[in-house]
Order: structure tokens, then C-alpha cells, then sequence
């Protein structure tokens, strides 16, 4: 027997699909979301003619291409040609801008061991030219803008044996909170605004 909804289209029972697993959990794309808002953020700033400023790609040197059809091309090895210096770079208002982005889930302290020596150096050289350098840190539910210079005194305190890490109450002294939003989620402009215009 057949049963019929009052259009005429013949009812047919759902059948029980299995039961999904739960994704297994990855680490891969840990740190992201950091780098997400700020990519928003630059690319409101682009549309807006208020600054250009972009992610710097990652050098690397390819070696090995497996060319399965002509469409397709898979890198089988490839290597990093140097150490990256910093996340981003570009122009706000005819001043060079460069800086980078780490995030940190410590509680007590940032890590200065999520910064390289060279990243260090790049950041002294564009400090020479009169750059404007600073680093973005996500940490203690905050973003926080931290000058370069500032950087640098902690990174040299901890080369003479000193602390290795940029204390809560140090980062709220010597960095600055931004402002989050809808459009700039991460809006290091208005720092930039009060510190150097």
C-alpha cells in the first residue's frame, strides 16, 4: 500500500543515515586568526585609500615538479631561500610601514623565543631608515601594538641575562591596546594616527 500526500506525490520514509564522526582535531591553522583579521583589515584599508599594506610571501626555491597532466602541477620539494624578515609591509600617509604578528595563549607573559635574531635585525634597519616598525601581539584577550624600539630593549635585556618575556604589566606600559572593529578588526591605524601624526 501506497501512501500519498494530498498533492499526489507518494510518501517515502527517511532513511537513518550514520551517524558522522567528530572531525578529528588539527593544529594546522593554529595562529590564523590572527593573520585573518589583520589580512581584513589591510584589504579595508586598501579598498578605503586609507593605507597599502600587504603580507609579505614567504621566499621559496622549488626543486622538484611532478607535471601529472598539463593542467596540473604538483611541488614535490621545495625549500625556504632565506629567513623571512616580517609579516607585512607597505605605505600609510608617504611613511614606509613594517611589522610583524605573533600571538601567544601564555597567560603570565609573552615569550620573546617567538621572535628570530634576523627578524630583530630587519626591524633595527628599518628603525635606521625612519621607518615606522612595530609588532601586533595577540595575548591576554588583547591586540597590543608594540613599537619596535620597545621591542628591542626587551630582546636586548634578555641577550645580558635578563628576563626572557615581555611581562602583562610591561606590555600595558610600553604598548598600546587597538581598538577592534566591524571593518578594521584589527585597526593599527589609529595607533599610527596618535603616535607619529
Amino acid at each position: 500500500m501506497t501512501f500519498r500526500y494530498p498533492n499526489g506525490k507518494p510518501y517515502e520514509p527517511k532513511v537513518e543515515q550514520k551517524k558522522k564522526q567528530p572531525p578529528s582535531i588539527t593544529y594546522s591553522n593554529r595562529g590564523m586568526s590572527l593573520e585573518d583579521d589583520l589580512n581584513e583589515t589591510n584589504k579595508f584599508y586598501l579598498e578605503n585609500q586609507v593605507a597599502v599594506i600587504h603580507k609579505k610571501p614567504t621566499p621559496v626555491q622549488i626543486v622538484n615538479v611532478d607535471y601529472p597532466r598539463r593542467s596540473a602541477a604538483v611541488i614535490k620539494e621545495a625549500y625556504f631561500k632565506q629567513s623571512s624578515t616580517t609579516d607585512y609591509n607597505g605605505i600609510y600617509r608617504g611613511k614606509y610601514i613594517d611589522f610583524e604578528a605573533k600571538e601567544t595563549k601564555n597567560k603570565t607573559s609573552f615569550p620573546l623565543q617567538n621572535f628570530h635574531a634576523h627578524q630583530i635585525e630587519h626591524m633595527k634597519n628599518v628603525l635606521f631608515q625612519d621607518g615606522i616598525c612595530f609588532v601586533i601581539l595577540s595575548a591576554f584577550n588583547q591586540f597590543y601594538y608594540l613599537d619596535s624600539r620597545h621591542l628591542l630593549t626587551f630582546w636586548d635585556r634578555q641577550l645580558n641575562g635578563g628576563r626572557k618575556s615581555i611581562t602583562i604589566d610591561e606590555l600595558n606600559e610600553s604598548g598600546h591596546i587597538i581598538p577592534t572593529g566591524y571593518q578594521a578588526r584589527i585597526d593599527y591605524i589609529k595607533i599610527i594616527d596618535k603616535l607619529y601624526f
